[in-house]
């Protein structure tokens, strides 16, 4: 069986995305239980559209119910869970073991994928999961690949193992953080996180008010908040090979054009896998897809023993940015909205999935829909009208490069 590309979906419009560029599962959160409460997460009515969406296409929908849980959140989590039991839902993701129980006890058949904030870093822990009935581990983003083999030998083989591959990573352990609550009120661990880790912090010695000391970094890190992002695009083989069930995205909160990137460049990399399992060497452009979006410094987190995980700014960079999205296309003619300002005579590269993937165009004709010319594209959401003969699709991306890597 094929390692499955699971992609996060903040919103409609980002489900529809990693869709097209090739995923093959993804996870969302509806309106309360989940640790992205910031995003625009999805109503009753939604989720049901949502999953028939899925579905109709030969996809997979799992849903966060990752909070942390007092008693007064049992009873509700667990009706909600038997909605989506109902619904169609292909499992839920949970950290909590009091909701896991009360899962297991009221919705037995649907499945359970415990949450990496459950941080299972051992055999044994995965084990004892497993008896609880989970039948997914995501596991913990401390493990390495080495310690995934032995969970994978350790467990049932029906039971699955999920890994982040990409996207940024928490510096508290499994993403377990208190940071949050403490300097804003907003909990973390209840959806609510305020992303403190990422503010810039200087220090001051209590008796000398005022005097503030920057935070600086040696060979060995900052000891201080700022983590780097994972990237594990070059190094799927051996993830597959330590026996990892799903590939995953992080990016609820992000940017529908981060997450096509980043699906479209996992999706071919993937691809290009199963079409060469022995020899497999990303490609150089496959290898340079993660600088285009916004990005922090990368890594490979722990899968290669202890990370170097801190950054000395959390401020992203890119090379790319997008400019239009493709809404239509028919004999020629390419309408499309725009995003960001471009203009005539501006060479744009094509994100695709489909064949026309890092070909240019450049824009030599371009006309609003009532046949006036545009030579500069700087009304947002405006829709216009392309002409190429490249083959585009309906949701494809043109970007224009920013700076050079």
């Amino acid at each position: 069986m094929k390692a499955e590309l699971l992609a996060p979906a903040g919103n409609r419009e980002k489900l529809e995305t990693a869709l097209h560029f090739g995923a093959d599962a993804v996870y969302l959160a509806g309106k309360d239980f989940g640790l992205r409460s910031y995003c625009d997460n999805f109503d009753n009515d939604r989720m049901l559209d949502a999953i028939a969406f899925c579905h109709s296409r030969g996809k997979k929908v799992y849903v966060t119910l990752n909070i942390y849980a007092y008693d007064s959140d049992l009873l509700p989590v667990t009706e909600y869970a038997e909605f989506l039991y109902k619904s169609g839902a292909d499992g839920v993701i949970v950290s909590d073991a009091g909701i896991i129980s009360c899962l297991r006890e009221r919705v037995p058949k649907l499945p359970v994928h415990l949450s990496t904030q459950a941080n299972a870093t051992n055999s044994a822990a995965a084990v004892f999961w497993a008896k609880q009935g989970v039948n997914r581990i995501v596991l913990a983003r401390e493990v390495s690949l080495d310690n995934i083999k032995r969970i994978r030998d350790a467990l049932p083989s029906d039971v699955e193992i999920e890994a982040f591959v990409h996207g940024a990573m928490c510096v508290a352990y499994s993403g377990r953080c208190l940071l949050s609550a403490v300097t804003t009120g907003r909990c973390g661990n209840r959806g609510e996180c305020a992303q403190s880790c990422r503010w810039e912090y200087a220090l001051m010695e209590k008796t000398r008010e005022g005097e503030y000391f920057p935070v600086s970094e040696d060979k060995r890190g900052t000891y201080i908040l700022n983590s780097k992002d994972l990237n594990m695009l070059p190094h799927i083989d051996k993830l597959i090979g330590a026996g990892v069930t799903s590939l995953k995205i992080e990016g609820r909160a992000k940017t529908s054009y981060y997450l096509a990137t980043a699906v479209n460049a996992y999706r071919r990399a993937l691809d290009f896998y199963y079409a060469n399992p022995d020899q497999f060497e990303l490609p150089d452009n496959l290898r340079d897809e993660p600088f285009k979006t916004s990005h922090r410094k990368f890594n490979t987190g722990f899968y290669f023993g202890q990370a170097e995980q801190y950054t000395e700014s959390a401020k992203p960079e890119q090379t790319c940015e997008m400019v239009a999205v493709i809404k239509s296309v028919a004999n020629g003619s390419v309408v499309i909205e725009q995003r960001n300002r471009f203009k005539a005579g501006d060479e744009l590269e094509i994100l695709s999935a489909g064949e026309s993937f890092g070909k240019t165009v450049k824009v030599t004709e371009l006309t609003d829909l009532g046949g006036e010319k545009v030579f500069d594209a700087k009304n947002v959401q405006q829709h216009l009208i392309l002409t190429t003969d490249l083959k585009l699709y309906e949701g494809d991306i043109l970007r224009k490069r920013t700076e050079k890597r």
